[in-house]
């Protein structure tokens, strides 16, 4: 099975470096570049090293970690930050099964991640958001969740809830995951996947791709909930 995913974001938000666990973790690199250090395995064109930026779309193949029996082949891409190179980041939406909007935990929704967030919602592609540098001090996971449902979308749901509370939220999102819930009291993977790919809900998770926590977390929502396309 087969799913492309796209990674975008405001530029310096922390994009690249979370790539670079998704690819140490599945294999494809054995230690993870910094955009910074010149030396992040997906920037590897002399503009992009010495500017420091991703300019070009860029994607590798991998062998996902999977839970399951069948493997899944991931092509990840990742894409400009800058709002200089949109355009470029635009053609590469159009290929996409599922996006991952990464968000600067520091810094919450900026001005382009709006702009990023109608390009994904033009072309309707599913999308996971992971909020990174959640290690510093200065990050307030309730307010940062505050901020992606009023300036993003009002069902930007905590994946990161318990598993009660988590299938209480979901089941306000769509009127045949209400009737599930209140028939079996939680709701099965597939109607969650459901809810994902027809965009009527966005997994939020919280982590730090610098210090890999909640990456791992984070890759197996993906495993279980993205449905790849057939080969």
């Amino acid at each position: 099975m087969n799913l492309t995913l796209g990674v975008a974001a405001h530029v310096d938000a922390g994009k690249t470096t979370l790539c670079e666990q998704l690819l140490r973790r599945a294999g494809v690199i054995r230690a993870c570049g910094r955009v910074d250090h010149g030396d992040a395995f997906m920037d590897d064109d002399p503009m992009e090293r010495a500017r420091g930026i991703t300019i070009f779309t860029e994607q590798a193949t991998m062998a996902w970690p999977v839970s399951g029996d069948e493997p899944l082949l991931v092509t990840l891409m990742d894409t400009p930050g800058h709002v200089d190179f949109v355009s470029e980041t635009e053609r590469s939406l159009r290929v996409l099964d599922y996006a991952v909007l990464v968000i600067s935990g520091t810094d919450g929704v900026q001005a382009h991640t709006e702009t990023l967030w109608q390009l994904l919602r033009r072309y309707g592609i599913p999308t996971f958001i992971f909020v990174t540098k959640m290690e510093l001090p200065v990050c307030d996971r309730a307010a940062l969740m505050a901020d992606l449902q009023r300036r993003l979308d009002a069902e930007c749901v905590d994946f990161g809830e318990n598993a009660a509370a988590l299938n209480e939220r979901l089941a306000m999102c769509g009127e045949a995951a209400m009737d599930e819930y209140l028939s079996c009291g939680e709701l099965s993977r597939d109607t969650v996947a459901e809810l994902i790919k027809t965009r009527r809900v966005f997994p939020c998770f919280f982590g730090s791709g610098l210090r890999t926590e909640g990456v791992e977390e984070f890759m197996q929502a993906i495993d279980e909930y993205a449905i790849p396309a057939e080969t």
